[in-house]
């Protein structure tokens, strides 16, 4: 079954129909993650050819977006201790920290699609303010942009991997 993406194994169960492609989407951003960074040292995840952004920021935004998005999605305002962990997404990243950053993706984006089995479907189209600006937005919009953002950043961490890879 491994061979299958996410979307191609069925329901995840008790996720509401609705939020189902979001949560195929997100487990699909960490078996890509995984796959992809599995080869690589230091150096390869610090790396950032011809200025882009290095595989540690795009596996700790993917983390931090998810948590930023889902924290909106309830209606919630960010912490301080969330902007303090944004702030930091883009640091080098050491051979020691890389498996905690892999755990803290794995444990964000399970919890993510935990938090949809809770999600009433008759809340998606309520209002939610994003950012200081209270951008407006709803739940199944922030919830979308979530998975959306996550995977656009697998992709660009795709392209980083494979090119830090032959050099």
């Amino acid at each position: 079954m491994s061979n299958t993406e996410w979307w191609q194994r069925g329901p995840i169960a008790d996720v509401p129909s609705m939020l189902q492609p979001v949560a195929h989407i997100l487990l699909q951003v960490v078996d890509s993650v995984d796959e992809l960074v599995a080869p690589l040292t230091e150096p390869q995840w610090n790396a950032r050819p011809a200025n882009v952004a290095s595989i540690a920021f795009h596996v700790r935004h993917i983390t931090g977006v998810v948590d930023r998005l889902f924290t909106y999605a309830r209606g919630d305002a960010l912490t301080e201790a969330q902007r303090t962990v944004m702030r930091a997404e883009g640091a080098a990243i050491t051979t020691a920290e890389i498996p905690l950053a892999i755990a803290h993706l794995h444990a964000r984006l399970d919890a993510a699609v935990d938090e949809l089995r809770s999600i009433n479907p008759a809340t998606l189209d309520e209002w939610r303010g994003v950012g200081r600006a209270q951008l407006p937005s709803t739940v199944i919009g922030c919830l979308v942009h979530a998975a959306e953002h996550a995977m656009r950043h697998v992709g660009q961490l795709s392209v980083t991997a494979r090119i830090v890879a032959v050099d």
